[in-house]
């Protein structure tokens, strides 16, 4: 489409052969999605390694950026949107709340509760994971950087995230762009 109505216009799709400068150091490098190797390419450039990126959106990525700006793998669980969902569905007393932080750890209501437990419990989420990467990393990281849709809404609970990005992607794709086009 790009192509078609707006040919002046440069253009890059990010897939196998387009420069990154990103290795992938992974059993399959082709499983690995483009939004991770962009995210570790920005992580990079902005931070340096060793570093780590916790995407937060449909899931929570753990992405690893070695010292050398490398794609180490990582770690990827349920988005906080989507296990919310979940509760609502599956709970006949349950329902979608507002993903904002309660007054009290110690929920007074249901409400209070779902966000308790869905704030503080991927908070706790974060930093436990992020506490066992570094600890496999040696013991310490440059940066930890959240960034995607709902990182707002926990960056400011947890004790291991050090920077918040919410443009990271677009960084990663900018950077790509740039190097793929003269």
């Amino acid at each position: 489409m790009l192509h078609r109505y707006y040919p002046d216009i440069p253009t890059v799709i990010v897939e196998p052969g387009i420069k990154t400068g990103v290795g992938v150091l992974t059993d399959n490098p082709k499983e690995v999605g483009t939004d991770r190797i962009v995210n570790t390419l920005a992580a990079y450039t902005l931070y340096g390694g060793p570093s780590i990126v916790v995407d937060f959106g449909t899931s929570t990525n753990f992405d690893v950026v070695s010292k050398n700006g490398e794609f180490l793998g990582g770690a990827l669980a349920a988005g906080i949107e989507i296990s919310v969902e979940a509760l609502a569905q599956r709970a006949a007393q349950l329902r979608k709340v507002e993903l904002v932080r309660p007054r009290s750890v110690i929920g007074k209501n249901t409400i209070e509760a779902l966000q308790s437990g869905t704030v503080y419990g991927f908070a706790g989420q974060v930093d436990g994971l992020v506490d066992r990467i570094t600890d496999e990393l040696g013991g310490s990281v440059n940066a930890v950087i959240a960034t995607g849709g709902l990182s707002k809404v926990v960056r400011e609970e947890s004790r291991t995230i050090t920077v918040h990005e919410p443009a990271l992607t677009l960084i990663g794709l900018r950077l790509v762009f740039e190097k793929n086009v003269n």
